[in-house]
C-alpha cells in the first residue's frame, strides 16, 4: 500500500479559534483566491509548504483524547480536495467533527462537486463548512469563526440532503 501525501503550510496542534472546542487544524498549502487582507498569505503559493503523511498526521490526532476536532483551513483544502477528503475520512472514524475552511461558496461546490477532482468526496466528509472569500471590508473581529461577515458557518449534512445552504446560528 502506498503512503499518501498532503501539503500543509502548518498544524495548529491545539486551537480554540477554529471551531468550537479543542481542535487540531491542519492549513492547506495553496489558494487561488488571493483575497486582499489574508490572515494567511503565505499559504498562497502552491509550490510551498510541507509534505506531510496523512497516516501520521491522523495517527498523531488520535494521541490527544482532548480533542473535540479537526479543522481544514489554508490556503484553501478545496485545492487538495483528494488528500483532505482522505484525510476526513480517516477522521470520521474516531468520532471528532470536521470543520472546513473554503474561499468558495457552498452554492459553487454543489455546483461544480461532480466535475472537480474529490470535491464530491471531500464536501460529503465534513460536518461543517466555512464559506465564502476574505473581504476586508466586511471584517469583524467580534465575529465568532470567522473574519468577515460575508461568509457563513453551514451545516453541510443538512444542506446537501436540502440542497441549500443551512446556516448555524449558534455554535457550542
Amino acid at each position: 500500500m502506498s503512503k499518501s501525501f498532503v501539503r500543509l503550510a502548518g498544524i495548529a496542534y491545539e486551537s480554540l479559534v477554529n471551531g468550537p472546542g479543542l481542535r487540531r487544524v491542519f492549513f492547506a498549502q495553496g489558494c487561488r483566491h488571493n483575497c486582499k487582507g489574508c490572515f494567511n498569505p503565505d499559504t498562497h503559493r502552491f509550490d510551498s509548504g510541507e509534505l506531510k503523511d496523512i497516516d501520521e498526521l491522523v495517527d498523531n490526532v488520535k494521541l490527544n483524547p482532548m480533542l473535540k476536532g479537526v479543522t481544514f483551513s489554508g490556503g484553501d483544502p478545496f485545492e487538495q480536495a483528494r488528500e483532505f477528503a482522505c484525510i476526513a475520512e480517516k477522521i470520521r472514524i474516531t468520532g471528532l467533527n470536521i470543520w472546513c475552511y473554503t474561499g468558495y461558496t457552498f452554492e459553487y461546490v454543489l455546483k461544480h462537486m461532480n466535475n472537480e477532482n474529490n470535491w464530491d468526496r471531500l464536501i460529503n466528509n465534513i460536518d461543517v463548512l466555512v464559506d465564502g472569500k476574505f473581504d476586508e471590508g466586511k471584517k469583524e473581529c467580534k465575529l465568532k469563526f470567522r473574519g468577515s461577515s460575508n461568509q457563513r458557518i453551514i451545516d453541510v449534512k443538512k444542506s446537501i440532503n436540502l440542497k441549500k445552504a443551512i446556516i448555524l446560528d449558534s455554535i457550542n
